[in-house]
């Protein structure tokens, strides 16, 4: 298990307290395109076409790393 694949378990165990950097090296991972055009929010697009847009902030809220679990959960195919 690689150190990308136990910081996006310890994201589905605990929503709380992640930073943009960490989806961002999740994303290069997973080959989910992101940019950040000099806003407050960063974009996450998956090769199938879905996106979501998560605020940039220091910490970011829970609702927003749920959702970008089920983001690279669909786009591996994952049922979990």
């Amino acid at each position: 298990m690689s150190k990308i694949d136990k910081l996006l378990a310890k994201m589905r165990n605990n929503p709380r307290d992640w930073g943009i950097e960490t989806l961002q090296a999740i994303a290069d991972r997973y080959g989910i395109i992101y940019r950040q055009p000099g806003t407050s929010h960063v974009p996450f697009r998956a090769t199938n076409r879905q996106k979501i847009t998560v605020p940039a902030n220091k910490s970011i809220k829970p609702v927003y790393v749920k959702q970008f679990v089920a983001l690279i959960d669909e786009t591996e195919g994952n049922d979990e």
